[in-house]
């Protein structure tokens, strides 16, 4: 049962939020059925719709309000609407609506044409910074062509131009992906590194060699910037048993003391992740993309799990939001009303004095980000009457 508002509700409603991990809108009309395939990480498996999923739900529900239709309007008049007001609108409507002040977006993964960081900024209002992908800069180092003996001084001299560009504030890599992280957390040796490349480099494709990936997140230590790791719930293409963070313990406490690691969307392992965040001082978390998949009806479950043993200086906020920008906005709606939920009923049984409640909606907000981030605070806030009303 959702605890009744009260003023930790008010004040995650008018927080500025920081999303640290997201990725662009797409920058197209989309049919109906592409619209609908972006509302899951799985296929569109025939005769099941998208629509009939949590994250669907909730989109008829809290979305369709932002482009004039009642709540709860069929998939068809949605999909309708959405084609009527055009992709710059709809961005714009619901990019505006996740009130955040900043986007920090992953420009690594584009299977569909999206919007820059600038212009996913310029869209919603707020400013925008870049995540470098490190496999992607590896598979460019490849596909210019390197000899194997010299990969490893290329790809970090690449990766190191990558995150001096402008607006960088972290790198990313997607080892969960391509190796899981049950790997020798030790750094490989450069004559390891030599053999795996030149192997590699024989075949060209995607990075996932165990050696290389390992030598990949050793090279991240060494650029310094936080680093975010996708851990957890994905497309198909994951292992989740492989995605599990606390694979990663002994590698936390190899590189202790150096660079903060950032574990990203981790349901159903955000357990683990909490306990990692509560033993590991370089160690943050999010629940990214679980918000909008499990809907406003659960989020505050996942949340509150994450929340029960982790320090409140090491939980973040991210939407993971892709390709359609409902998810920007549904994202923030989910955390700012679990969160709030959460604290407040605490508050009312007196477990949380009202104060602490609402340092804990900052640091997870906004807070937190800059500081690990080093973001500066935001300006201050415009007249409410020169912001778009926030529909609900």
């Amino acid at each position: 049962m959702a605890a009744a508002p009260g003023p930790v509700h008010e004040a995650l409603a008018g927080l500025a939020l920081v999303d640290h991990h997201c990725h662009g809108a797409v920058t197209a009309d989309l049919a109906p059925g592409e619209f609908a395939a972006l509302l899951t990480e799985g296929a569109a498996w025939p005769g099941m719709s998208p629509f009939d999923t949590p994250a669907g739900v909730a989109v008829r529900r809290h979305c369709a309000p932002l482009l004039d239709l009642p709540r709860h309007a069929p998939p068809d008049d949605y999909t309708a609407r959405r084609t009527e007001l055009g992709w710059r609108e709809v961005n714009r409507r619901f990019l505006t609506a996740a009130g955040a002040a900043a986007f920090f977006v992953d420009t690594g993964y584009t299977t569909h044409p999206l919007t820059s960081p600038a212009e996913l900024a310029a869209a919603g209002g707020a400013s925008a910074r870049e995540v470098v992908r490190l496999e992607q800069v590896a598979e460019a180092v490849a596909a210019r062509g390197v000899a194997a003996q010299e990969y490893a001084e290329v790809f970090r001299a690449a990766a190191e131009e990558a995150v001096r560009g402008p607006g960088v504030v972290a790198v990313k890599s997607v080892a969960a992906y391509r190796t899981g992280f049950a790997l020798d957390p030790v750094r490989p040796p450069a004559r390891e590194v030599t053999r795996a490349a030149g192997a590699w480099l024989a075949v060209g494709g995607r990075l996932s060699d165990p050696v290389l990936v390992r030598h990949l997140l050793w090279t991240a230590v060494d650029l310094g910037l936080p680093l975010q790791l996708h851990t957890g719930f994905g497309d198909a293409d994951l292992r989740l048993h492989h995605a599990d963070p606390a694979l990663l313990t002994d590698w936390l406490r190899l590189t202790s003391g150096t660079i903060p690691v950032l574990l990203l969307h981790c349901w159903p392992y955000h357990r683990q992740a909490a306990y990692l965040a509560a033993v590991f001082e370089q160690v943050y978390l999010d629940v990214g993309l679980a918000l909008h998949h499990t809907g406003p009806a659960r989020c505050r479950a996942v949340l509150e799990e994450a929340l029960e043993i982790t320090p409140f200086r090491k939980l973040l906020y991210s939407s993971d939001a892709y390709g359609v920008a409902e998810f920007h906005h549904l994202g923030a709606l989910c955390f700012r009303r679990g969160l709030a939920d959460l604290l407040q009923e605490r508050v009312d049984a007196d477990e949380l004095s009202l104060p602490d409640a609402l340092r804990v909606a900052a640091w997870t907000g906004a807070d937190n980000a800059r500081r690990l981030y080093g973001q500066p605070a935001p300006e201050p806030a415009r007249d409410p009457s020169e912001r778009p009303a926030r529909k609900v």
